[in-house]
C-alpha cells in the first residue's frame, strides 16, 4: 500500500524545551535531505544539522533521526526533528516541510499507517490513543501492557478456540452420514460455555469503568448548606466555589480536577437537592440527579450540626435508588459544632467526620482507598466502547448459538459461531475464513 508523505508536529503545542516535527512517507528521507541543505542521514542515528528555509535563513539547529521502513512506527521511511523551543521554530521547520512536497497529516494518520502496514493492530492503536490522556498510574500501566499486545493475545486466544469450534461443527456437517462421537455436542456445548464465561468476566469488568483511563468522577451530593462548597474548596486547597449562609446559592454543578495517590479525579459541586419553587434553582436540582447517575464515586454530605431531617432522608433515598452499585461515602460535616445528628437513623456503616474548616485527610484517605480498590489494573478490561461493544455483540451471538446446538441444528450454529469470531475479530483483527479451513482439514478432516 502506497501513500504520499506526511508531516506533523508529534508533541504538545505551546512553550517547551524541545519540539519533535515527525515526517512519514515514501519521499520522507528525500524531504528531509533537502531542508538540511542534501545532509545524507543513517538508519538510528541522531545527526546534528542545520536546517534552512528557501530564502537561506538558517531555521534552527536540530537533530534529526531517520527510521528506514519497514522498521518504524508506520512501517515506512520515517524522519524526526528534533527543534527547539515551542510553536514557533516548529511552524517555520513545518511550513518548509510542506513546500518541499509533504502533506499535513490528518488527526491519527500516523497510527492508521502503521496498522494498514500490519505494525500495529487495532488494540494497540486503542491503547496509544487512551495512553495520551491516561488519569492515573494504574491505567497507565495496564495500557503500556496492552501496547505490548496483552490484550490482543486474549482476543486471540478466544477467537481461536471459535474458530476449532467452528471446524467441529463444520465436519460435522460435511460428515453427517459417518458415525460421530455422542457426547461432540456436548462437548461443543462446554467448551462454548467456558468461553462465554471468560468474556463475561471481562465484561463485567470493564463496563462502567471509563474513569479509570479519563478519571472517575466524584460528586458532592447534599441538601443545600451543608457545605458542599466548602468541601470542594477544602479538596483544591483554594477558593473555587463561592460559599454563603444563602440556601441555593450553588445553581449549577461546579467541576475540577484534582490529584489524590496516583489518580487524577473530577470533583463534581452539585446543587443542594430540595423541593424548591425557583426556577432556576429547579433546574440546578436536576442537574444533580442526573450528576449522581453519572458520577463513578458519591459523597453523601450531611451537617452534622443539624438533627437529621426528611430533605436528608429524602436525598439518600435518591441516591440509593440511582447510584446502582457506585461507592457512596457517607461524609458528617461541621464536626467542630455540636453534634446534632443521628446517622443511625440512616443505617449507614462507617461515616467520615470531618470539619470542612479543618483536617479532611480522613476523607481523602477513604476516597484513595475506593479509587485503589475500582483501579486494579491486574484484571484484563477492554479500554472502549467499541471494545465493549464488540464483545457484547460476541456474547450475544454465542447465546444465539446454543439452542440450535443443542438441537443439532448445525448449519444455524455455524451461522451464529461465525458471527461471533467476526464480532470479537473487531477488537483486533479482520477474521479470514481461510483460518478455519486451515483448522478444519489440518485436524479434523477424519482421513479421508
Amino acid at each position: 500500500m502506497t501513500f504520499d508523505t506526511i508531516v506533523a508536529l508529534a508533541t504538545s503545542r505551546g512553550r517547551g524545551a524541545i519540539a519533535i516535527v515527525r515526517l512519514s512517507g515514501p519521499e520522507a528521507l528525500a524531504i528531509a535531505s533537502a531542508l538540511s541543505g542534501g545532509k545524507t542521514f543513517s538508519p538510528r542515528h541522531a545527526t546534528l544539522t542545520r536546517l534552512h528555509d528557501r530564502d537561506g535563513q538558517l531555521i534552527d539547529e536540530a537533530l534529526v533521526i531517520y527510521f528506514e521502513n519497514p522498521k518504524s512506527f508506520t512501517g515506512e521511511n520515517v524522519v524526526e526533528f528534533q527543534l527547539h523551543g515551542g510553536d514557533a521554530v516548529a511552524m517555520l521547520a513545518i511550513d518548509e516541510l510542506l513546500a518541499l512536497g509533504a502533506r499535513a497529516a490528518e488527526p491519527g494518520e500516523f497510527s492508521k499507517r502503521a496498522f494498514l502496514n500490519g505494525k500495529i493492530d487495532l488494540t494497540k492503536a486503542e491503547a496509544i490513543a487512551s495512553l495520551i490522556d491516561a488519569k492515573s498510574k494504574e491505567s497507565a500501566r495496564l495500557l503500556a501492557r496492552q501496547l505490548t499486545g496483552e490484550l490482543k493475545q486474549f482476543v486471540d486466544a478466544q477467537r481461536d478456540e471459535l474458530i476449532r469450534i467452528l471446524a467441529h461443527s463444520e465436519v460435522m456437517i460435511d460428515y453427517a452420514d459417518e458415525e460421530l462421537p455422542d457426547d461432540l455436542l456436548e462437548g461443543l456445548a462446554s467448551s462454548l460455555k467456558i468461553l462465554q464465561a471468560a468474556l463475561q468476566k471481562t465484561l463485567d469488568s470493564s463496563r462502567n469503568r471509563d474513569g479509570f483511563f479519563t478519571g472517575y468522577k466524584v460528586a458532592i451530593v447534599g441538601k443545600p448548606n451543608v457545605g458542599k462548597s466548602s468541601l470542594l474548596n477544602a479538596l483544591l486547597a483554594y477558593e473555587r466555589a463561592i460559599v454563603s449562609e444563602v440556601a441555593g446559592t450553588t445553581r449549577d454543578t461546579v467541576e475540577e480536577f484534582i490529584v489524590l495517590g496516583s489518580h487524577t479525579i473530577k470533583i463534581v459541586d452539585t446543587a443542594g437537592i430540595r423541593e424548591s419553587s425557583d426556577a432556576i434553582e429547579a433546574i440546578g436540582i436536576g442537574y444533580s440527579k442526573k450528576m449522581i447517575e453519572e458520577s463513578d464515586i458519591i459523597l453523601s454530605l450531611f451537617d452534622g450540626s443539624r438533627p437529621l431531617d426528611d430533605d436528608d432522608t429524602a436525598i439518600r433515598s435518591l441516591i440509593d435508588e440511582v447510584s446502582g452499585n457506585k461507592p457512596v461515602i457517607t461524609v458528617i460535616n461541621k464536626s467542630d459544632l455540636p453534634a446534632e445528628f443521628d446517622i443511625g437513623m440512616l443505617q449507614q456503616d462507617a461515616p467520615v467526620s470531618l470539619s470542612c474548616r479543618g483536617d479532611i485527610s480522613p476523607l481523602k484517605a477513604r476516597l484513595t482507598d475506593v479509587l485503589d480498590g475500582m483501579s486494579d489494573s491486574s484484571e484484563q478490561i477492554l479500554i472502549s466502547k467499541r471494545q465493549i461493544a464488540q464483545v457484547e455483540m460476541t456474547l450475544r451471538a454465542l447465546s444465539d448459538a446454543l439452542a440450535p446446538l443443542m438441537r443439532g441444528e448445525l448449519e444455524i450454529f455455524s451461522f451464529h459461531i461465525n458471527e461471533a469470531i467476526a464480532s470479537l475479530s473487531a477488537i483486533s483483527r479482520p477474521y479470514e475464513h481461510d483460518q478455519m479451513l486451515d483448522e478444519m482439514f489440518g485436524n479434523f478432516c477424519l482421513g479421508k
